[in-house]
């Protein structure tokens, strides 16, 4: 038997393949130990704003696993506890807000939820942010008094984006990956029968390994991410902040990277293809010029709302308006959105192992390493190893690192010389 009696697994952000993968195999694992383990419902959601007049409800708030319970439940796609986007470190963008009641406050409260459950240890799963208040709830402890419990703080990562350091591949990006291949396979055989262009927005918020994996798989003609946004694609512009005050930010060059696109188009003609699925990144909309991002809502971690931008069907429109001023010809171009449909796909093979393993980290990491504030990551034939969260995470900003896909990487020269060359 351990020291630690009760776990919680908490899952937060958005959804991805192989999460109850992750989920079950973590409670198998620490429940065959002797561990008794609770999964809270919806990520932070009904733990930020508790209050001890109204405890927490077993079945509502959180679920307590059983062996029943797990049967058969590793390979199904979803999330068996839920999420949720609750940010309970919003407030807190310095080490110095952790001492501060105000800012520090929706923490304290989660503490005292999850303490209230008699819980010894959490282990959370999400995506960067989510790591980021992990992070936070981890150094929140350290400001405690010495008599109050420490729980141990365990992450998994989790993103179909892929956008993690510290772990090679994040599970459910190839599902999610094949998913979107899967469609724009189907797309091409539509654009071809139709002499048309699809220009296909897939999810990827930071980096842009969704997008370019499901282009690769799918045999798209041409892949734009954030990472291209280099040379002669790339601009500065100065905007004003509600403050008053001046801000440098990097935007693209929009009429480059449509250009770049209409030079495609004409290349491929050349050769009689007068058709193709073009993939761009969402998160190329964090890139666009501030006239285009007016009045963009925002939601608790800062991020702009990309999805109510729909960049893709606006570079539909930019990209006909260039390519018949360009070559004075017409071609349809149908803008789509990608990704949301992927992210409860049913897993593949692989990314049920790896997200397996990831769970039975958890353990290995809790009760076998008895660490705390450390990342699970999974490399080589599965091998174990254990990220501490101050190699992730900006210790003065409290913000976690991003992966990009290096430019002079193997992986982004695949995606160039699958490719026609341009003019």
């Amino acid at each position: 038997m351990t020291a630690i009696q009760r776990v919680a697994i908490l899952f937060a952000g958005g959804p991805a393949p192989a999460a109850n993968a992750v989920i079950t195999s973590a409670a198998f694992t620490l429940m065959n130990a002797g561990v008794e383990v609770i999964g809270i419902k919806h990520g932070y959601s009904n733990l930020i704003d508790f209050e001890p007049e109204s405890p927490l409800v077993e079945g509502k708030h959180f679920i307590k696993f059983t062996l029943e319970r797990l049967e058969f439940s590793r390979t199904e796609p979803g999330i068996m506890i839920g999420t949720a986007r609750s940010n309970p470190g919003k407030a807190v963008s310095s080490p110095a807000h952790l001492v501060d009641p105000e800012k520090s406050a929706p923490l304290h409260r989660v503490y005292r939820a999850l303490r209230s459950l008699g819980v010894d240890a959490l282990v959370s799963i999400g995506g960067d942010d989510t790591l980021k208040t992990a992070n936070k709830m981890k150094l929140f402890q350290d400001t405690l008094p010495s008599d109050q419990v420490r729980m141990p703080v365990i992450h998994l990562p989790k993103t179909i984006d892929n956008d993690y350091p510290g772990i090679d591949f994040t599970f459910g990006y190839f599902s999610a990956a094949e998913t979107l291949a899967g469609e724009i396979r189907n797309l091409n055989r539509d654009a071809s029968a139709g002499q048309a262009y699809f220009l296909c927005e897939a999810m990827g918020r930071s980096a842009g390994w969704l997008a370019y994996g499901s282009a690769i798989a799918g045999d798209a003609c041409m892949v734009l991410s954030v990472e291209n946004i280099t040379g002669p694609l790339r601009n500065t512009e100065t905007v004003t902040l509600p403050d008053g005050t001046l801000k440098t930010r990097t935007v693209m060059n929009l009429d480059a990277v449509i250009g770049k696109m209409v030079s495609m188009m004409i290349a491929r003609e050349k050769i009689g293809r007068n058709y193709g699925v073009i993939v761009i990144a969402e998160g190329l909309a964090e890139y666009l010029p501030n006239s285009y991002l007016e009045g963009i809502s925002r939601d608790d971690h800062g991020h702009i709302a990309i999805s109510s931008i729909a960049i893709g069907k606006a570079f539909a429109v930019l990209l006909g308006d260039a390519y018949k001023k360009k070559t004075g010809k017409t071609r349809k171009i149908n803008g789509l959105q990608l990704g949301y449909e992927s992210r409860c796909c049913i897993p593949t093979a692989f990314d049920v192992m790896l997200g397996s393993q990831i769970g039975i980290g958890a353990y290995r990491a809790l009760i076998d390493e008895k660490l705390n504030g450390v990342m699970i990551s999974v490399g080589g034939q599965f091998n174990l190893s254990f990220v501490p969260f101050e190699d992730l995470v900006d210790p003065v900003t409290l913000v976690t690192k991003v992966r990009f896909i290096e430019s002079d990487s193997d992986f982004h020269r695949m995606a160039r010389l699958l490719e026609l060359p341009t003019e």
